[in-house]
């Protein structure tokens, strides 16, 4: 019986390491043109998960906003206390303290100068949080074109072996064709694929810091409306 358990286990891992090696025969096997095409989507593939990580971790540090801070705000400017008001806000590396910092400072002029400036604030802090986000974007289209140029470049080879083969079709001169149009069309499609999620995760995770921003923003605006 052990020894029964002990071939199965030998030939589980022998079909695995299989389809691992047919994979990278797989690759290996598709020609020049195609390895050249699967390396550049890896590259595309790495810069899509650099950016995306690279946003997560950002926009992660922009949504941490303190739960007093606004009611801290609000003591600070009802109080007189303007330049407490200030230095709290520099000291909050937020894009929500930036832009109520940039309110703090517009005190004494009227709200439509007060809301202007912290609206052209706002929308240069969106443009921040949004830094490469659109290069996903870009990738998520241009990747799935890139597999499928791969494709139509291996189904050229294919042909040109066809019309070189005297009428004789051998499977094995075709190889290097089919795998080049098979495995850049799966890369293609899986670096699009990744990319597409990303970019909509990131859309997503900035249009709720950009409600934060709106709703504190808001909220210091109905503050300077109250009355004294």
């Amino acid at each position: 019986m052990g020894v029964y358990f002990q071939n199965e286990a030998q030939e589980i891992e022998a079909v695995s390491q299989e389809k691992t090696l047919s994979i990278y025969n797989l690759i290996m096997d598709g020609g020049l043109g195609g390895q050249l095409i699967i390396a550049l989507l890896f590259i595309l593939l790495a810069v899509a998960l650099y950016i995306y990580f690279e946003r997560v971790f950002a926009i992660k540090a922009a949504s941490n906003v303190d739960k007093n801070f606004m009611n801290q705000i609000k003591d600070h400017i009802t109080n007189g206390k303007l330049e407490s008001a200030k230095t709290l806000c520099a000291n909050t590396p937020t894009p929500t303290a930036r832009l109520i910092g940039k309110g703090i400072s517009r005190i004494g002029k009227p709200l439509d100068d007060i809301n202007t400036a912290i609206e052209n604030a706002g929308k240069l802090e969106v443009y921040q949080l949004e830094k490469n986000v659109s290069v996903l974007a870009t990738i998520a289209g241009a990747a799935p074109m890139i597999g499928f140029l791969g494709t139509v470049i291996g189904m050229i080879v294919a042909i040109h072996e066809i019309a070189n083969s005297g009428g004789q079709i051998d499977i094995k001169m075709l190889s290097d064709g089919l795998y080049t149009a098979m495995t850049t069309t799966v890369a293609g499609l899986i670096v699009g694929i990744v990319a597409y999620i990303s970019y909509n995760h990131l859309v997503v995770r900035t249009d709720k810091v950009v409600y934060q921003m709106e709703a504190t923003s808001v909220e210091f605006l109905d503050l300077l409306n109250e009355p004294v």
